[in-house]
């Protein structure tokens, strides 16, 4: 395949990769699938999956809950596959260069989602205003910025090379990165806010309160505190299954079952 036609294909699925991963999903944006594809377009599928099953061990546990941002391994698998097979690097220094970029989109991630926050606003207006045609040409611009995101880092690449990377994130000012990192620990704690705000918390505020202790005082792991509300889960599930047989059995005898209003739905509140 001809240099010209890879740099087109890579910088297109590295574009297309980030709306997918926004919108229907198709193709989904884990480094190994994004490193098929990616592997296939440059012609040498081995060295492309072990970069990227490298990344995708390295993203294992971190997901953007809520509205996090986070370091972009799907972006840095491509740019690591790319970057070796032009240069024939081995896998650190596709590591090595590959993990700079996914970690720069961090800042682009939280500055196109607060664009986007405004964006929102305005097609919302056009909405009560019923001029529904802008409304829909200004809903364009938030897929085109989330494409943005991976589509300006990765022409830097392909057309100047990682040392385009490193220029940049010497001229970029430290208060810039460091208000845009602060603005991205707060997303976290909005879409965990509005999760809560969609679950029965009244009913279960106890299970809340053991997950808080037991992350932020004992210091379990995400995955031990996980495991531990599974088995609330089933036992909450199991017991609400055996109130409802004994509510059915009590019906059947003719008892009157509207006693048991406390077992109903989660939802009620």
């Amino acid at each position: 395949m001809p240099h010209i036609l890879q740099d087109i294909l890579i910088i297109f699925l590295a574009s297309y990769a980030t709306l997918d991963n926004q919108g229907i999903t198709i193709m989904n944006y884990w480094p190994v699938t994004v490193g098929l594809f990616a592997g296939l377009i440059m012609g040498d599928l081995p060295t492309a999956m072990t970069i990227a099953g490298t990344f995708q061990l390295m993203s294992l546990g971190v997901a953007g809950l809520g509205g996090a941002s986070v370091p972009d391994y799907g972006l840095a698998t491509i740019v690591g596959i790319y970057l070796s097979a032009r240069t024939g690097a081995g896998l650190g220094a596709a590591v090595a260069v590959g993990l700079p970029v996914g970690l720069l989109t961090i800042q682009l991630d939280v500055l196109i989602k607060i664009v986007n926050n405004f964006i929102a606003h305005k097609a919302q207006a056009y909405a009560h205003a019923k001029e529904f045609n802008k409304m829909r040409m200004i809903n364009w611009l938030g897929p085109l910025f989330f494409a943005l995101k991976n589509f300006i880092p990765m022409i830097l690449i392909v057309t100047v090379g990682p040392s385009a990377i490193s220029a940049l994130l010497k001229i970029i000012r430290k208060w810039l990165t460091n208000g845009l990192t602060i603005a991205g620990s707060m997303l976290p704690v909005v879409g965990i806010g509005m999760l809560m705000h969609y679950m029965p918390l009244k009913k279960y505020i106890w299970v809340l309160m053991i997950g808080f202790v037991m992350s932020a005082y004992l210091k379990v792991p995400i995955l031990g505190v996980a495991i531990i509300g599974l088995a609330l889960a089933i036992y909450t599930y199991q017991n609400l299954i055996s109130a409802s047989k004994k509510k059915e059995a009590a019906t059947a005898n003719g008892a009157d079952a509207s006693d048991d209003d406390d077992e109903g739905d989660d939802y009620d509140e």
